[in-house]
């Protein structure tokens, strides 16, 4: 049976997002009559809410809207402020970017001169080997932020490796998980990239339990479902960290949160992620923008500026289904990082609705037309 209140939740998120069509009708369209057994532009939103829900799209598209990047208002528009953007440029391009690549660059060699010893001449001391890796890792994470200028402020406990619990995280950037492992070698499941990216993931970050998915293979899922619980039962291993909206958002929404890591049976402990865009924007639109091209931004601006809280660890309901566990856990995190919650699906933006989905509205939206015109 339908939960009245979960429902009414649902329509009231919709309702938030949905524009008020009238606003951007022709003035006096409204009201304007038309001669008998035609139809005007009121009549027609009016004949379904699958019209209305068109014209709001166009208007004002609410699924968009999580994945666009809003650029800064311009401030360097006058005599007297334009000079100061200017030495503001040569500052950041000349001084701060030659220092941040020196130093990323003496952390790779570091981490390398180390990591790479350590991993093939400890490999009968397992234990001692993953944790030195560990401590790598959170190193390398850290050159990393540094060469952003990052200030991360973190709020809560530091996260500890247990079996049976699994973190979850709204989802920004890539740079999240960097942001994540400099405080705590986290072993994560994550989209495979290619280029130098993917390199590092079947190298580097295998090393740390990592669990690596292709998003156009469906068999990927079975085969993933069962790491992840064979992952969280390790006491051993290192905490699991998944970012279950399954693509990055803009930080100023969170989508819909996918059930596999509210399903494994274990803790489920919220990490709330939130960007100051005072100086740069974190958000990663991955078709626009490579991961290098991204990096190199961050690096360029004046600082990343971020906010992270790990909350309170939440446990199944009596009852309550794990997509309704999701939710929950969705609620928590989109309420401490200040996030409006919409109820859609990231991966729409990878793919089209289903044939089924689209036969629905078409019939329903035939069905009211001729209804409509029954009664005219």
């Amino acid at each position: 049976m339908n939960n009245p209140g979960r429902l009414k939740s649902s329509s009231s998120e919709l309702d938030l997002d949905q524009p008020n069509i009238e606003d951007y009708l022709p003035s006096g369209s409204t009201i304007q009559q038309e001669p008998h057994g035609k139809l005007s532009l009121h009549d027609l939103l009016n004949i379904s809410p699958t019209l209305s829900e068109a014209a709001g799209a166009i208007v004002d598209d609410s699924f968009t809207r999580c994945f666009k990047s809003n650029p800064p208002e311009p401030w360097n528009w006058n005599l007297y402020l334009f000079p100061l953007w200017c030495f503001g440029v040569v500052i950041r391009y000349l001084i701060l970017f030659p220092i941040r690549v020196i130093g990323l660059t003496l952390g790779w060699i570091i981490f390398l001169s180390s990591f790479i010893p350590v991993h093939f001449l400890l490999k009968g001391h397992d234990k001692l080997r993953r944790s030195i890796e560990r401590s790598l890792v959170e190193m390398m994470c850290s050159f990393f932020v540094a060469s952003w200028t990052g200030v991360v402020k973190y709020h809560g406990p530091r996260p500890s490796r247990r079996p049976k619990q699994v973190f979850v995280a709204n989802h920004t950037s890539m740079i999240d998980f960097i942001v994540l492992e400099q405080m705590t070698a986290f072993a994560v499941i994550m989209q495979k990239h290619p280029g130098w990216v993917g390199l590092l993931q079947s190298t580097i970050l295998e090393s740390l339990g990592c669990i690596w998915f292709n998003r156009a293979e469906a068999k990927d899922r079975e085969i993933v479902a069962k790491k992840l619980r064979d992952h969280v039962q390790g006491a051993d291993n290192n905490p699991l960290l998944i970012f279950p909206e399954g693509t990055c958002v803009n930080n100023h929404y969170t989508v819909m949160f996918k059930k596999g890591a509210f399903e494994l049976g274990c803790t489920v402990c919220p990490v709330a992620i939130k960007y100051n865009k005072i100086f740069v924007d974190a958000f990663w639109n991955s078709r626009k923008q490579s991961f290098t091209m991204h990096l190199l931004q961050l690096m360029t601006s004046w600082a990343v500026v971020c906010d992270v809280w790990y909350l309170e660890p939440q446990n199944l309901k009596p009852g309550e289904t794990p997509i309704e566990f999701a939710e929950r856990v969705r609620d928590i995190i989109s309420l401490r990082a200040g996030l409006k919650k919409v109820p859609w699906d990231g991966y729409l933006k990878y793919s089209r609705p289903s044939p089924k989905h689209r036969e629905r509205k078409q019939q329903s939206f035939a069905e009211l037309v001729l209804r409509r015109l029954e009664e005219k």
